[in-house]
Parts: C-alpha cells; structure tokens; sequence
C-alpha cells in the first residue's frame, strides 16, 4: 500500500530518497543525486526495490478500472430526472397509479440505455488499458534486465534509445547525442537537445536539459539516467491527475438542467396559482390539491430524457462504426455542435512533422513544375511506400 500523498507532491512520512524533486535534481550534480537517492550506478537491490515499491507504490498515473456504481450515479445525476422521479411519486400518491408506472418505466429506459452504453464504452477502455505494455530496460543487482514500466522505483538505473517512451521523470548520469520530443508537456514540436550537465536553478521546465519527463519520446541518440520521480508525483502525472479531479459539464448537460429547471419552476408556480384560486372560488380542498398536482404533472415531459438517451445512444453507435471510442454520451451533441475548430500545429495533436503530397494550382488541378520545384527546396526525406 503506497502512502498518501502530501500537497506539492511529496509523500508524508517518506524517506528522504522520495523527497527528492526533479527541480533539484536537474541543478544537481549526477553524482550528487545517485547519493540523495540512496541509490549507484549498477541499480537498487531486489530488497530495496520492493521497500520501495511499498512507499511510493506503482509507477503508474491512475488505473483504469470499469466502474459500474460510477457509471450508473452520473446517468443518475440529471436535474431533469429528478424532476420526473418527484413526478412519479405524485402520481402514484394521488393515485394515478398507471402515469406512475408509465413514467417510472421511461425513466428506468432512459438510465438503463445510457448505463448501458456508457459501461460498454468503459470496459473497451479497460480492454484498451490492459493490452498497452511498455517495457524499459532496468538496472537491478548490478544486471540488465527488461521490466514494465509501471515497476520502476525512484533510485533504478534506466538506459534509453530512440524510440523509447520516457518511463518516469529522469536525471540524465549520461547522454549521447541526445534529443527528446517533448510536445506532449511544451507543445514544442522541435526535439529538445538534452545533456547531463546540471543546469541553472531557476531554470524553465522547456529548459531543463539535464532531465527526462514521463511520457515524452527519446527522438535521438541514448542515455543512461537515474528516475527521481515516478507516477503522480512526475510533472505528466501531476497535469493528468489534475485534470481528472472533476469530469466538466458540457454545454449540452447544462442547457438540460437550465431547462429542467425552468419546468420546475413553472410547474411549482401552476400549481400553487391554480391551488389559490380554487381555495378562492371555494373548491373542495382535496380536489384543489389534486387539480394542482394533476397540471404540474401535465406538463413535465416524460419521454424527453429516453428520446435523447436514444439519440445520444444511436451517435455513439455510428461513431463507434468509425471506430470512435465514447465514454460520456453527453459529449456527443457537444461534438456534433462544432462549426469550426481550430488547432495548434505543434505536435501536440499530429504526428509533428509535415509531410508534402503533391501540389496543385489555383483550379485545383495538378501542377507538376510547382511539385518539382516543392520537393527541390525542401529537405524532406522521399517516401515510396
């Protein structure tokens, strides 16, 4: 069982090893940090790597596990339901008992289709989740050896090359030539060229030169670095970790619950006007009641939350026809209501490199001399494939 965190993402009651941040390390001399990390050049022992494991536990951001008690609270969680649940039971106590199972039926319908797609959407994910290994070459007992990522400690010697996802937030002992794409934290498509000499203390993360952050990608030539960080407490596990503290309401759920919300209130206004004037004109009291109560439940739309369930539902299937994975259905009309969207070409969200296809002219007709003069005044690499 790992140890709760403390804010800044320390680990209360840790040893000093794990209170080590990348800040201070990348200022750091490499010799210097294998000491505070209690650790050497040929890696932690068996033992010292299961302690360890013990404190910070695994080096992993979040795991992702199909939860159907939270699946069925956010179907649950709607203003509008509420409202035809309180309908429901007005119904059945002054006694029309068939609206009541009417409407309890819609709303069963309703939360069932959306769990129902929803739970789906979340255990592909977890399918997803579970088939993705990264491996990493380690350091142990003074060996070599190949683990999964999510097993690495603060204190393990890691060798990369290109290609190599960067496991946890490193202190570069060695590099060869190396270069890292860092879009995913900086948005910068350009690799950043990294060495192992201590930078300044007040150095930008962008500048940091002597570190690796999880989730970045080794573009060119090797390394040999030390992990300070692992797991929520690198800089990418802090940004996911915050991003995931609170799923945001979309634009379409608020415009539900503003409209819910409007029923309710003329629904409540109806009903205590047509009460008073009845009582007025001196109607008998009980049938003032159920007047009343009959108009507000009049006007509540009771097939409004299964016909955009069944809407929500029918956009997701076509999506995942184009093999579009969606977890919250309310996205969908979000989605489906862009006009225009625009993105930043950083790498960020593309592959960060442009590749030239062909040229054409103002007719939109094939311009050979334009494609020659193109490949000419580049430097781009021909791709026959």
């Amino acid at each position: 069982m790992a140890r709760r965190s403390a804010p800044g993402g320390t680990i209360a009651g840790a040893p000093a090893w794990a209170s080590l941040t990348v800040a201070v390390a990348a200022n750091t001399e490499p010799a210097a940090v294998l000491d505070a990390l209690h650790t050497s050049p040929d890696g932690l022992s068996t033992d010292e790597v299961n302690e360890r494991r013990r404190i910070v536990g695994a080096n992993a951001v979040r795991s992702h596990h199909a939860r159907p008690w939270a699946v069925l609270v956010r179907q649950l969680r709607s203003t509008l339901l509420g409202l035809l649940f309180v309908t429901a039971i007005v119904s059945f106590v002054v006694g029309e008992h068939t609206d009541a199972v009417i409407i309890a039926t819609i709303l069963t319908a309703s939360v069932g289709l959306g769990f129902v797609n929803e739970y789906r959407a979340e255990l592909a994910a977890e399918a997803l989740h579970s088939e993705i290994r990264h491996l990493i070459t380690v350091r142990r007992d003074g060996h070599l050896t190949s683990l999964d990522v999510t097993a690495l400690v603060p204190g393990d010697i890691v060798t990369l090359d290109i290609g190599t996802i960067v496991p946890a937030d490193l202190r570069l002992l060695e590099a060869n030539a190396l270069e890292c794409d860092e879009s995913v934290l900086t948005g910068e498509s350009v690799p950043a060229v990294k060495h192992a000499a201590p930078v300044a203390a007040d150095a930008a993360l962008a500048d940091t030169t002597s570190c690796l952050f999880m989730g970045t990608i080794v573009h060119e030539g090797s390394a040999t670095a030390v992990v300070v960080a692992t797991g929520g407490r690198t800089e990418f596990g802090k940004i996911a970790l915050g991003l995931g503290d609170r799923e945001p309401e979309t634009a379409f759920q608020a415009g539900l619950r503003g409209f819910s919300a409007l029923l309710a209130r003329v629904a409540g206004v109806l009903a205590v006007g047509i009460l008073a004037i009845n009582i007025i004109l001196h109607r008998p009291l009980i049938d003032a009641v159920l007047f009343s109560l009959a108009i507000a439940v009049g006007i509540t739309p009771q097939l409004l939350p299964a016909v955009v369930s069944t809407s929500l539902a029918i956009g997701s299937r076509r999506l995942a026809a184009s093999k579009v994975l969606v977890k919250r259905l309310v996205c969908i009309e979000d989605l489906g209501d862009i006009d225009v969207l625009f993105t930043d070409k950083t790498g960020t969200l593309t592959d960060g490199h442009i590749t030239f296809a062909r040229a054409i002219d103002g007719a939109a007709a094939a311009a050979p001399r334009a494609h020659l003069l193109g490949l000419v005044c580049n430097e781009a690499l021909v791709d026959r494939g």
